[in-house]
């Protein structure tokens, strides 16, 4: 079976938890504080914030 394409990420500033993109082609910053929450790689995500949980399809 194929991982979650979307997980929830908690960010480390502010706490907030924010669905994203497990392969995100841009960072992807957190809608609350504007911390950086996932940067890019060319595959999965380089992930700054604490991964909650995955999100089944």
């Amino acid at each position: 079976m194929a991982p979650a394409p979307f997980v929830v990420v908690k960010c480390p500033d502010c706490s907030g938890e924010q669905t994203v993109f497990s392969r995100p082609a841009t960072t992807v910053n957190c809608s609350v504080c504007g911390a950086t929450l996932v940067l890019p790689t060319g595959g999965h995500g380089n992930f700054r914030g604490e991964v909650v949980r995955t999100v089944a399809p």
